[in-house]
């Protein structure tokens, strides 16, 4: 009984945090994109400086989805409980 709790529950768990935690990260993506919008209209930041910062962020974007990738394969993500958890994560997280 408990073990087939557990087996419900860590998903749900799992879910629900990664749910959270891609919410914030987009929540955060498009703070960090309208100030830059913003910096950039006002003359604060060149055209050049944007260009050289999105570079590097596409450097820093291969390194995270190479390691995306390693994650993925141990994350339920085909669990009801997982799916559920994530539903609820993105919406209330």
């Amino acid at each position: 009984m408990l073990d087939q709790l557990l087996a419900l529950v860590g998903p749900f768990i799992v879910g629900f945090l990664v749910g959270a935690l891609a919410k914030r990260i987009l929540s955060a993506a498009l703070i960090l994109t309208a100030l830059v919008l913003v910096l950039a209209a006002l003359g604060y930041i060149s055209p050049q400086q944007i260009t050289a910062v999105l570079q590097q962020l596409g450097y820093a974007t291969k390194d995270a989805i190479y390691y995306a990738m390693k994650i993925k394969d141990t994350i339920p993500y085909s669990s009801i409980a997982f799916l559920l958890g994530l539903a609820l994560g993105l919406w209330r997280g």
